[in-house]
């Protein structure tokens, strides 16, 4: 492992002056009024790059200059996957760039993702304001820092400069009402002494004790991630406004009660953007496999799509239940099978031996996918999900009915969402908690059940219901649109005072 107290004073800094195309799109916004410079620092993920990227787009696309940065170690596989540079490129009114930096951390140490984000913090703290303060010699100052969770300190860095932050939550509001009510104790939680106790909060349904965002729970092999979420709730006060990835009709009456405590703007979904629906730019990791033509061979409603996300990493053993499930089904599918961080310590996942033989032309498995496509495609009768909020909402917005298949985290409380609120699922698992493997059998019934018969026209009757929900929210005079611009305009507005301040404060 590196000494994390040993970190170069002044490592690699990836930031060069703009470069001639960058300029000329600086200046082209330039009009009666500055330009206004949106700053976007992502955690180095790819269910955090995501969403934090579409925000991004839809700023842009509204007349904005917006900077996306996030670590090189996944810069470096964005530009592979994705052929994103730090040259900007027109989305709508405004352009977008990106500009990552080193983080400090040797690839080749195994992953130990408590020490680095420590590690981040501290190199962050001191990269972020060299970083704005450059942009502000060189006459682009940055009006507006947004980050997403994990990374709470850019609140601290911001507020340090005098500089508006936001913060971008990409989990439900529902969870975000849990993690709130957790942090300032207002109601009980399951602890060492009462485990299993069921969590009531406001305006939500029932939570039995393993449907809480696991983080909370007292045994969570990953208390690192509960202190780090935890920390933008610490830091909650800093930020003048809380961007959401749902939309008021999805969550309206949590939003409408959290509301009252903080101020949130849903401005989902945020996958959708009417005003650059075929942008270029993406953030993806890993470059997604076409499958498409695939699909466009199968009838109508006859695929399942399996993915559960870029971190869920199954058992061997359940994988080849799946597997057998799913021949036994008798359905075509395309299962996303993510290879592990190669220093992650973790096996290849296989499929069982001579599964795809017998399978034929009904499967095909892939690494990455396409996802927005897939799921807009009408041969995909449902998808397999691990109920991570960037998929559910994606499902939702694309009118497709799901199985719910939540491990841990957000992703155990949004699978009670998509089943019994949003009535679009039906569920095969309870979690990573449950500490079972669900039996080729059980695969095998939810599959028929989600694919043929009465249920599954119902969970594709209401998906088709959010789809358009969704669709209207971000259209022209919807809620999430309306919100979007009310924030542009603060942003617009707060700039005037970022742009009169004589100079950012020497770091």
């Amino acid at each position: 492992m590196i000494n994390l107290f040993s970190v170069p004073s002044h490592p690699k800094l990836n930031t060069f002056p703009l470069s001639l195309a960058a300029n000329r799109a600086w200046k082209q916004l330039m009009g009666p009024e500055s330009v206004v410079h949106v700053f976007l620092v992502s955690f180095p993920g790819q269910g955090h790059v995501n969403p934090l990227l579409r925000l991004g787009k839809r700023l842009a696309s509204k007349g904005l200059f917006v900077t996306f940065s996030t670590p090189e170690s996944i810069g470096k596989q964005m530009r592979k996957a994705s052929n994103c540079s730090d040259e900007p490129t027109a989305v709508g009114d405004g352009w977008i760039r990106f500009e990552f930096f080193e983080d400090g951390w040797d690839e080749d140490e195994p992953q130990d993702l408590d020490q680095y984000l420590h590690q981040l913090e501290l190199v962050g703290k001191e990269l972020l304001p060299r970083m704005l303060k450059k942009h502000a010699k060189e006459d682009r100052p940055v009006s507006c820092l947004i980050n997403n969770p994990f990374i709470p300190w850019v609140s601290d860095v911001a507020d340090s400069l005098g500089i508006p932050s936001a913060m971008l939550w990409v989990q439900s509001c529902a969870c975000f009402s849990a993690y709130y009510h957790y942090y300032h104790g207002i109601v009980p939680f399951p602890s060492e002494n009462e485990p299993e106790i069921d969590v009531q909060l406001p305006c939500m349904p029932l939570l039995k004790y393993d449907e809480v965002p696991s983080f909370l729970y007292p045994t969570t092999p990953y208390p690192f991630l509960r202190r780090a979420i935890l920390g933008q709730f610490k830091n909650l006060s800093k930020p003048f406004c809380i961007l959401m990835d749902t939309f008021q009709e999805l969550e309206p009456e949590v939003i409408e009660y959290m509301s009252k405590f903080c101020p949130i703007k849903p401005v989902g979904p945020l996958f959708k953007n009417p005003k650059a629906p075929n942008s270029a730019v993406r953030g993806d990791i890993m470059k997604a496999e076409n499958c498409v033509e695939w699909l466009d061979s199968k009838p109508p409603s006859s695929v399942v799509y399996i993915s559960f996300g870029s971190v869920v990493y199954l058992k061997q053993e359940q994988v080849d239940e799946i597997a057998y499930g799913l021949l036994n089904s008798e359905v075509s599918f395309l299962w996303v099978m993510k290879p592990p961080h190669k220093g992650s310590g973790l096996e290849l996942l296989v499929l069982p031996d001579g599964i795809l033989e017998k399978a034929g032309d009904r499967g095909k498995v892939v690494q990455w996918s396409p996802q927005e496509q897939v799921l807009a495609h009408p041969s995909v009768a449902c998808f397999v999900t691990h109920c991570g909020w960037n998929s559910s909402m994606e499902a939702l917005s694309s009118g497709m009915p799901v199985v719910a298949f939540p491990q841990w985290g957000d992703q155990v409380t949004d699978a009670v969402y998509l089943v019994d609120v949003f009535k679009v699922g039906i569920r095969m698992c309870r979690g990573e908690a449950e500490n079972r493997i669900i039996p080729r059998e059980e695969v095998e019934k939810c599959l028929r059940e989600a694919t043929s018969g009465p249920k599954a026209a119902e969970m594709k009757q209401n998906a088709l219901k959010w789809k358009k929900t969704a669709e209207e929210a971000v259209a022209d005079g919807g809620s999430s649109e309306r919100n979007m611009q009310a924030f542009v305009d603060e942003v617009r507005r707060r700039s005037l005072d970022v742009t009169l301040n004589s100079s950012i404060p020497t770091v």
